[in-house]
């Protein structure tokens, strides 16, 4: 079986429509909180963890009700469908409480506000799950990891898409001196590029006969199978897989602990350590981010010749010793220097190899009727990570020294290298090619 790369770039527009609205999402409503409802940074920060706290709870549970789903439609679109459609609601809501509240303050209207927050944040959390569940469920297991690749990459497409339009209809030129912003402009954009993403998938993707075409190959292909069946009938993995599983989901929020918490302080870190500007530390984040973009789909590809529990190791030798060099540079010099950039492309690099293959390597250790409950689990283990690492990366910051942040980002990376070591199962099995039939597997 071919890997279709249309239909997985038309399953990607479900992640693209996520990922433009989270950007917007984290870039504006701080903006909103702080300057027009004028809540303090503390009450705004804790409104805007409140997306990864009910993540923990919401991505499994609408994972797992979504695998029992039985629409006409499929399992995962009705949750796409109805989830987009709902948050576009909620979302365009937003501005108008916004600029209301700027015309005439009220207490009435700030509650309608953070209720509509709430009311979002529960729309968005029933389709994520589900929308990355669906290009599981339509792709054959050895394939998984390319599919995830063009899917990463998809969702970074949604984030620069809505980066260009902000800049280009709020540039520092129009908002520069304005007492209260209307952003109303960037919300039906943004609420556009979901309902077209919306429209592509549900039109363009046959859930139901993809997902038969791929238990058609798979009954002619036969894998080994991890899942077992309990005295009730139910199915159970196995012990060792259940270990295997425990130590993957555990290196998941390992790496999560370190790269988030380097990304979240590294801007006051260069402002601190290196004497940076503002915009230049953040050009080091873009390059990270543009090295993890340009390697996502050879992620893919590599991990189908070495396998995938090898490539997240390779990517995790990557991260940590980028994290390493970052620390040796700052105890020789107090300066920065673009030598630097170099790392911080590495930096990008393992990133996408340990995010391209991970999640694949957690769905090939369950059922395909269970896929989106283990897709659940791994987003829980990575946004309880987002929850924890700011905080205990602040507080080392805040009480022992800026010194600390890429030593602390480096014992977690390393961490997560010894725990994926003790990853028994999950992988996929390396067909190796040669020539052209190396490309045989794309069309």
């Amino acid at each position: 079986m071919k890997f279709d790369v249309k239909k997985t770039v038309q399953m990607g527009f479900g992640f693209l429509s996520i990922c433009a609205f989270w950007q917007m999402y984290n870039a504006l409503i701080p903006l909103v909180l702080t300057n027009t409802f004028h809540l303090n940074e503390t009450i705004s920060g804790v409104i805007m963890a409140m997306d990864n706290v009910l993540a923990l709870f919401l991505l499994p549970l609408f994972g797992n009700i979504s695998d029992r789903c039985k629409n006409v439609m499929g399992r995962r679109k009705p949750f796409l469908l109805y989830g987009t459609i709902a948050a576009v609601v909620l979302m365009m809501m937003l501005p108008f409480v916004d600029n209301s509240y700027y015309a005439n303050p009220s207490v009435s209207k700030e509650i309608l506000f953070i209720g509509i927050l709430g009311a979002l944040l529960i729309a968005m959390g029933t389709y994520r799950s589900p929308v990355v569940a669906l290009v599981a469920d339509c792709t054959i297991k050895p394939l998984r990891s390319r599919a995830n690749a063009i899917i990463n990459l998809m969702g970074a497409l949604g984030g620069i898409i809505y980066l260009i339009v902000a800049a280009v209809f709020y540039p520092a030129s129009k908002t520069k001196g304005l007492e209260h912003v209307n952003y109303l402009l960037i919300f039906m954009v943004v609420a556009g590029i979901m309902l077209v993403s919306l429209c592509i998938v549900m039109i363009t993707v046959d859930e139901k006969a993809m997902r038969k075409q791929v238990e058609n190959y798979e009954l002619l292909h036969p894998e080994e199978n991890l899942t077992v069946e309990d005295e009730n009938g139910k199915t159970v993995l196995p012990r060792e897989v259940k270990i295997s599983l425990g130590f993957l989901l555990a290196s998941v929020a390992l790496w999560f602990i370190a790269y988030n918490g380097m990304e979240t302080w590294f801007t006051t870190y260069a402002v601190r350590m290196w004497g940076m500007a503002l915009g230049d530390a953040s050009k080091c984040l873009l390059i990270a981010n543009a090295g993890a973009i340009i390697f996502f789909i050879p992620s893919g590809m590599i991990a189908s010749k070495i396998g995938r529990k090898r490539t997240i190791l390779l990517g995790i030798l990557l991260l940590g010793g980028s994290f390493f060099a970052g620390f040796v540079y700052t105890l020789f010099s107090s300066s920065f220097s673009p030598f630097l950039y170099f790392f911080f492309a590495t930096m990008g690099a393992g990133w996408a190899f340990i995010n391209v293959n991970s999640l694949p390597m957690v769905l090939e250790m369950c059922s395909d009727s269970e896929s989106g409950k283990f897709t659940g689990y791994y987003y829980t283990f990575s946004m309880a990570a987002q929850i924890v690492t700011p905080i205990v990366a602040g507080w080392l910051l805040n009480n022992v020294g800026y010194l600390t942040l890429f030593p602390y980002a480096t014992i977690f990376a390393f961490a997560a290298f010894i725990t994926m070591l003790f990853v028994k199962h999950g992988d996929v099995d390396i067909e190796v090619k040669k020539g052209l039939e190396a490309f045989e597997a794309m069309d």
